[in-house]
This record gives C-alpha cells, sequence and structure tokens, in this order.
C-alpha cells in the first residue's frame, strides 16, 4: 500500500507563488513516476505536470514556464512549485505516484489540496 500525504495549498493573490509537497510512503516501487493533477470545479481532472522516474519532466500548456515539478528520491516526496499564479489555476491539486508492473499501470492517488488564486 502506497500513502502520498500533500502539504502546501490555500489562498494567494494573482500573481503570487506556492509550492506544493507530496510525501509517499509504504509500499514504493523503484521506477515509478509521479505527477501532480488538478480539478477544478466543473470540470474533468486533468495533468498539470508529470515526472519519471529518470527525472523527464513535461507540463500541460497552459503552466509552461511558470510551475516545475522536482522530486527527492531520498525523501520520496515530489514538489510542484508554482509562480505567477492565475485565477485560472484554481482547482484542487492532487498527487499521483504511478508504476507500471507486469505491464499493467497502477495509480495511487493523495487527498488533495486546494489552491484558490483570488484577489
Amino acid at each position: 500500500q502506497v500513502q502520498l500525504v500533500e502539504s502546501g495549498g490555500g489562498l494567494v493573490q494573482p500573481g503570487r507563488s506556492l509550492r506544493l509537497s507530496c510525501a509517499a510512503s509504504g509500499s514504493i516501487f523503484s521506477g515509478n513516476a509521479m505527477a501532480w493533477y488538478r480539478q477544478a470545479p466543473g470540470k474533468q481532472r486533468e495533468l498539470v505536470a508529470a515526472i519519471s522516474n529518470a527525472g523527464r519532466t513535461n507540463y500541460t500548456d497552459s503552466v509552461k514556464g511558470r510551475f516545475t515539478i522536482s522530486r527527492d528520491y531520498a525523501k520520496n516526496t515530489q514538489y510542484l512549485q508554482m509562480n505567477n499564479l492565475k485565477p485560472e489555476d484554481t482547482a484542487v491539486y492532487y498527487c499521483n505516484l504511478n508504476v507500471f508492473i507486469s505491464g499493467q499501470r497502477f495509480d495511487y492517488w493523495g487527498q488533495g489540496t486546494q489552491v484558490t488564486v483570488s484577489s
């Protein structure tokens, strides 16, 4: 079993920054990838950023140049640095850990942390 605990959300004004953290514990398999998803009211959950076990990253277009995903392998923790936040970034942000075992993908999720960008 894998547990993911997020922290760092909150209310922030447009243009400000926040950093989200996600600590993983439990039966963590090697070779896993991690990611951040978000879900705004009335919208589907979307991938925001992902980082592979090798450190390769990818971002959804709307956050490129503003958000940075990183991970500390020793601490089994990933981060999402969010700069120049916009009201449209308001959503619940979810930490994700995924791993392929025998060709099947397994996903684990955190409980979510609210990010609200408003003046």
